[in-house]
């Protein structure tokens, strides 16, 4: 009930009628009454006085009445504002909601019902980080929220108690709890709630340097092979790969003449011709890549909720929703899923290698073997740089234990300027502070490269036509959506 209202005109309303959504018992053997909810699914205890006079709390009798029948049956233990008190509580508590008339500016308070508070779903689950931190983990939408041990609580409450009171027991602002609804509304983690779809933007032209397509949910389908392969993921078999990955780099490096040898004569023989092979390895290898991290993700129990086609400069890929790997409790379990593609990479270079060295030259295997083997190493150089955010990057995070380490690099940065010295770790603050310099330097230097390249490359050859497209884009992205 709103604490600045005034109680003058109370005294000759009616109780509200809690029986709609409440009853009132009497505990055996104590001085104490239970209200609990019709759904069982809240219990607040009252006191023997409160509990008298909840049981007049019938709409027939009016506050003034029931001020005075308590008065008469427990005598000078009641005092004069004992029914407003009570009223607040039932307020505060959230079994009464209260109201204003308008014409009469009177205080009308309305029993509610406890299945209308906002509570989580049945199946969200709660993961203990070791860092300290709790994920709230939505696994049929597969979202999930990183929150301290004071959110989790106040969290725990909905469904309990109304937002004022987990704002008064958990002491955050009634803005903090909203922002915490907003979070837990946009993760669909409320009953009744579902992921927002991504707001619909115009096209432009840098989508076009990547850009992917959605295909199907392949969880389902990743059980029977990720039980099958169990025995992949043993020390043993890790060990092994281990060593025949070494001994093929010991190998490749002592013959490293000869495969530069024939690289060279590969590309003054077949020159351009040899695009289009290479660039189907490459796209085998990439899907062989995000299998490799799929299956270990769903051998730790995660869920992989998207399979796609991921296309960069038109190149198509396949690609794996993997984020689950971010509720695995274990670091080592996320370096493991991360380093699963890479891994798959290093093996398929190895046994091209191995291809090569044992096929007959001038045959399509040994040049075949010769392209997968370049394709894999050249894969691997993409995927193992930090500074972009492929497996490198996530590897980093996994390994630092820095979630989302090139924002919060870049928010170090703007942190110290604010003169916030310690909103980071000690021990992470290094790592942040390197990462965004290094970070900021390659984006300039990639996309610097590529976009002088691009703009030499069109008014070199398509100036007309490139200026006809700019124009008829501009009048499209201009002109307004219909509503």
């Amino acid at each position: 009930m709103n604490s600045d209202a005034s109680f003058d005109n109370l005294h000759n309303q009616s109780c509200p009628d809690l029986r709609i959504y409440w009853q009132i018992e009497k505990i055996r053997n104590y001085e104490q009454f239970i209200l609990k909810s019709k759904d069982n699914s809240l219990q607040f205890r009252f006191n023997a006085t409160e509990g008298y006079a909840l049981q007049h709390f019938n709409g027939q009798w009016t506050i003034e009445q029931v001020q005075k029948r308590c008065t008469q049956k427990f005598g000078e233990v009641i005092y004069a504002d004992f029914l407003e008190e009570l009223l607040h509580k039932l307020v505060t508590l959230g079994i009464l909601v209260d109201t204003i008339d308008e014409n009469s500016d009177n205080i009308a308070t309305i029993p509610t019902n406890s299945s209308n508070y906002p509570h989580l779903k049945a199946y969200i689950q709660w993961i203990a980080h070791p860092e300290g931190y709790w994920i709230l983990r939505n696994p049929e939408d597969v979202t999930y929220l990183e929150l301290d041990n004071r959110c989790k609580i106040a969290i725990e409450l909905l469904g309990k108690l109304p937002l004022s009171a987990i704002c008064q027991k958990c002491e955050i602002s009634p803005e903090q709890l909203r922002y915490l609804l907003q979070l837990l509304t946009a993760t669909a983690m409320l009953e009744g709630t579902k992921p927002p779809k991504p707001p619909r933007k115009k096209f432009t032209p840098l989508q076009l340097i990547s850009f992917k397509v959605r295909l199907f949910n392949p969880d389902t389908w990743l059980n029977k092979p990720a039980s099958l392969l169990h025995w992949i993921w043993t020390m043993p078999v890790f060990v092994c790969l281990c060593l025949f990955i070494a001994c093929s780099t010991v190998v490749g490096l002592d013959i490293q003449r000869q495969l530069i040898a024939t690289g060279s004569a590969l590309m003054s023989h077949q020159g351009a011709a040899l695009m289009l092979p290479f660039g189907l390895l490459v796209m085998m290898v990439v899907t062989i890549h995000e299998l490799g991290h799929a299956l270990t993700l769903k051998h730790y129990g995660g869920i992989v909720p998207e399979v796609g086609l991921l296309f960069m400069f038109f190149i198509p890929a396949a690609y794996t929703n993997t984020t689950d790997a971010y509720c695995l409790v274990k670091r080592r379990q996320r370096v493991f899923v991360v380093a699963a593609g890479v891994l798959t990479q290093l093996v398929i270079g190895a046994l091209a290698l191995w291809l090569w060295c044992f096929s007959v030259e001038s045959s399509w295997l040994h040049h075949t073997s010769y392209l997968l083997l370049i394709a894999s190493l050249f894969t691997v150089a993409v995927n193992l740089n930090p500074l972009s955010k492929f497996d490198g990057y996530y590897l980093a995070v996994a390994l630092s234990g820095i979630n989302n380490l090139r924002s919060r690099s870049f928010g170090f940065y703007a942190n110290l300027l604010k003169g916030n010295w310690d909103e980071e770790k000690p021990s992470d603050r290094f790592i942040l502070a390197a990462y965004a310099p290094f970070s900021l330097l390659y984006t300039l230097l990639v996309f610097g490269s590529l976009l002088s390249f691009l703009i030499h490359w069109i008014v070199y050859y398509i100036p007309i036509t490139a200026i006809i497209m700019l124009l008829l884009w501009a009048i499209y992205y201009i002109f307004p959506r219909p509503a």
